[in-house]
């Protein structure tokens, strides 16, 4: 079993098909932004160059949104210490440490495949594992390690002895 480094950040990104989804809604907000401003261009009658401001400065923000998620958004953030979940509605618990997890399951609300991290004070974080951006495996064997890397094992001599 592969072991995870303990000093470093892993970070688990969106998956292509979610990043399309997000910056195709930003694409029709440009559209929707260059029709409204087509609408004030013709009802104030001023000169169709004043559409090139808020087209260039769309392009511009849809350009940086699209860098921004593949390159900097993440779903899961994962450390030494514990975890951090971004752009999962309804996952829960956002951040823990690895130490309060009771146990992590796997489950199906709605038809979707998830990972459940249960924690010990009560509370669950849910991920998708749909909209990570690696495969479902590889993901839960990452995660298996961090884990793992959190139990200690018992020390048999402070293990309980017996009164002579």
């Amino acid at each position: 079993m592969e072991r995870v480094p303990s000093a470093e950040l892993t970070y688990y990104r969106l998956a292509p098909t979610v990043q399309a989804r997000l910056l195709g809604a930003a694409v029709v907000g440009l559209a929707l932004l260059v029709f409204a401003g087509t609408a004030v261009v013709i009802a104030a009658e001023i000169d169709f160059a004043w559409l090139f401001i808020p087209l260039v400065l769309g392009i511009a923000v849809v350009v940086g949104f699209g860098w921004w998620l593949r390159n900097k958004a993440y779903v899961l953030r994962a450390s030494a210490q514990g975890y951090r979940i971004a752009f999962v509605r309804g996952a829960g618990v956002r951040e823990a440490r690895w130490a309060d997890i009771q146990e992590a399951v796997t489950t199906m609300p709605g038809g979707t495949p998830c990972l459940e991290l249960r924690l010990k004070q009560g509370g669950t974080t849910t991920i998708p594992v749909t909209i990570l951006g690696v495969d479902r495996e590889q993901f839960v064997r990452e995660l298996q390690g961090h884990l793992k890397a959190t139990i200690k094992p018992l020390d048999p001599a402070s293990g309980p002895t017996e009164a002579s």
